[in-house]
């Protein structure tokens, strides 16, 4: 499986950046989320989330993206540990799910500049 992945990877001719690494991390940290894990890892998750997104967004209005910038903040608000959002288990592995996909979406996604 591993193998497939790499090859596919080297085929694709990715440019694992920092934001395309945080993506990834974050989209795994995501779908980990689907399987039983103890409590501290899913505040892990809020944490690493936070902070990713909140880098991502950093980084998409240092370029110019202002539409990226709104959607990272928002999701590092929504992942954000000390104000939990109460979403219950099920809406909270969809949202995991679509973020996710969104995450792995983004990186084969040729960004449009915004000018200023």
């Amino acid at each position: 499986m591993t193998f497939i992945i790499t090859v596919y990877i080297k085929n694709l001719q990715m440019n694992l950046n920092l934001n395309n690494a945080i993506k990834v991390v974050l989209a795994v940290l995501f779908f980990l989320c689907l399987t039983e894990m103890p409590y501290g890892f899913y505040q892990f998750v809020r944490f690493a989330g936070l902070i990713g997104f909140a880098i991502l967004a950093y980084q998409a209005n240092q370029q110019g993206r202002q539409t990226e910038m709104i959607i990272y903040g928002g999701l590092a608000l929504l992942f954000q540990p000390f104000f939990k959002v109460a979403l219950g288990r099920q809406m909270w592995n969809i949202v995991d799910v679509i973020v996710g996909l969104g995450l792995i979406i983004s990186i084969f996604l040729k960004p449009k500049s915004q000018d200023k």
